[in-house]
C-alpha cells in the first residue's frame, strides 16, 4: 500500500498513537512505522500535528528534561479524544464498506475460475 492511499488516515492513526501515549513527532513516525505505514514524510506528519492542534484536538509543550535539543511532546486533549471516537466510528463503516467489496471479487474472481467470463477482460483486449 502506497503512503499517498494512507495520508488521509493519518489524523485517526495520529490520534489513537497520542491518546495510547503522548509523544514527539519523531517517536510518532517511529509508532506509525509500527502500525504498518512506513516511509511517512516526516514534513507531512508535523503539518497533521500542527493541523490537529490548530482544530484544538492536541495540545504541545517544548519537553527539556532530556539531554539534547527541546521537542513538542503531543498529548490529546479532550476534543481530541471526542474526534478520535468520531473517526473510528467513520473507520468501522469503511471497513464495513471494504469487506464487502472484498468479499464480493473473491466471488467474482472464484466465479470467473469456474468458467464464468471475466467481465475485465474483454475491456483489456
Amino acid at each position: 500500500m502506497h503512503v499517498r492511499e494512507l495520508r488521509g488516515l493519518l489524523h485517526p492513526f495520529l490520534l489513537l498513537l497520542i491518546f495510547e501515549r503522548p509523544g514527539h513527532g519523531y517517536d510518532l513516525i517511529g509508532r506509525l512505522e509500527e502500525l504498518g505505514i512506513p516511509d511517512v514524510e516526516p514534513a507531512y506528519v508535523y503539518r497533521v500535528l500542527r493541523g490537529l492542534e490548530r482544530d484544538r484536538s492536541l495540545i504541545s509543550r517544548w519537553e527539556t528534561t532530556e539531554p539534547g535539543p527541546a521537542r513538542r511532546r503531543y498529548e490529546l486533549t479532550v476534543k481530541g479524544r471526542a474526534d478520535l471516537r468520531s473517526m473510528v466510528g467513520h473507520l468501522a463503516q469503511l471497513d464495513q464498506v471494504i469487506g464487502a467489496c472484498m468479499r464480493r471479487s473473491a466471488d467474482a474472481f472464484a466465479r470467473s475460475r469456474d468458467g464464468h467470463r471475466d467481465p475485465c477482460a474483454a475491456s483489456h483486449r
